[in-house]
């Protein structure tokens, strides 16, 4: 059967642009690509978790709008199960600007609309579902409250809990005590530790942060490659040799990817191949949605992963 993971996190229509630089502030510059797609980090890791053999539900909030109903439709496309998704008659649905530059580099503006309506009786509405789930991955798009409401729940189930701490902000201690796995990149690294990660040594002084914190593993994203970090083993993945056309998305398929592995029962380190892979594929197409890939996609590059694993040291 395949595994159970349940998704709190943003629902969005994206709006996409490329061009071949990102205008100056106050300025303006021509774009060759426009994209229209479901988006938000919610709904892309339940979409790629989906994609990737998993059953997937997903605790969101959108608006009664044309653009909520394009995003149901599309979920229910993709096969996610919303039996826990909320419609908010009184807030529209959350939108993302996206800008993608010609070395695959994006900056985004992110309208919340509904997904800031999410509340802690919409999650605990959704108990059943965490409890008997495997994996609960959480993000930040929607009210730390009902964040943290999500998280209790699970960890008094004994179910997974992996965190993408996006968009960055700094987190209580109470909530990192109870991660299993966080998955931050460098921005998101420096807002929650102060540490500059630039290298795999300035990923290991950040992961090494939260982990005194609580947190029972960290998996940076940096410059070159990503660093995982347990009480057992450090293990570092460089970037794969693929033609990156833009990075939206990777690291929902990353966190998305490291849930399924982990519901599967697959160890820490196999898991971080695995979404190692994953976001690596998604690089390699422009839009989010467009990118997260599939099973067989992403078993066919993992013999290209070859982490470089070393004991830990005090």
């Amino acid at each position: 059967m395949s595994p159970r993971i349940v998704v709190v996190g943003g629902v969005a229509t994206d709006y996409l642009v490329r061009g071949r630089s990102f205008p100056e502030p106050g300025g303006s510059a021509e774009g060759d690509v426009f994209q229209e797609a479901l988006g938000g980090k919610g709904a892309n890791g339940a979409v790629a978790a989906v994609r990737l053999g998993a059953h997937a539900t997903l605790v969101a909030r959108v608006g009664a709008d044309g653009r909520g109903l394009a995003q149901v439709a599309r979920l229910e496309r993709e096969g996610v199960s919303l039996d826990a998704l909320r419609t908010d008659a009184t807030t529209p649905s959350g939108a993302v600007l996206v800008m993608v530059d010609g070395h695959g580099r994006k900056q985004t503006f992110f309208s919340p609309g509904a997904n800031h309506r999410l509340s802690i009786r919409d999650v605990l509405r959704s108990a059943e579902w965490i409890a008997t789930a495997k994996v609960l991955l959480v993000q930040l798009e929607v009210p730390l409250d009902a964040v943290q409401a999500a998280v209790r729940l699970a960890r008094a189930a004994g179910v997974w809990v992996v965190l993408d701490p996006a968009p960055a902000v700094p987190l209580p201690e109470v909530l990192l005590d109870d991660v299993h796995v966080i998955r931050p990149n460098a921005l998101e690294a420096r807002t929650l530790t102060g540490i500059r990660v630039h290298d795999r040594a300035s990923a290991r002084r950040a992961a090494r942060n939260l982990l005194l914190r609580g947190v029972g593993a960290a998996i940076i994203a940096a410059p070159g490659g990503s660093l995982l970090v347990s009480r057992e083993e450090e293990a570092w993945l460089p970037d794969l040799p693929v033609d990156t056309v833009d990075t939206t998305g990777a690291g929902d398929a990353f966190s998305a990817a490291l849930s399924v592995a982990l519901a599967e029962g697959q160890s820490l380190l196999t898991a971080a191949r695995f979404a190692h892979a994953a976001a690596a594929i998604a690089t390699t197409r422009l839009g989010a949605q467009a990118g997260l890939p599939h099973r067989d996609e992403v078993e066919g590059l993992l013999a290209d992963v070859r982490p470089d694993v070393r004991p830990v040291t005090s």
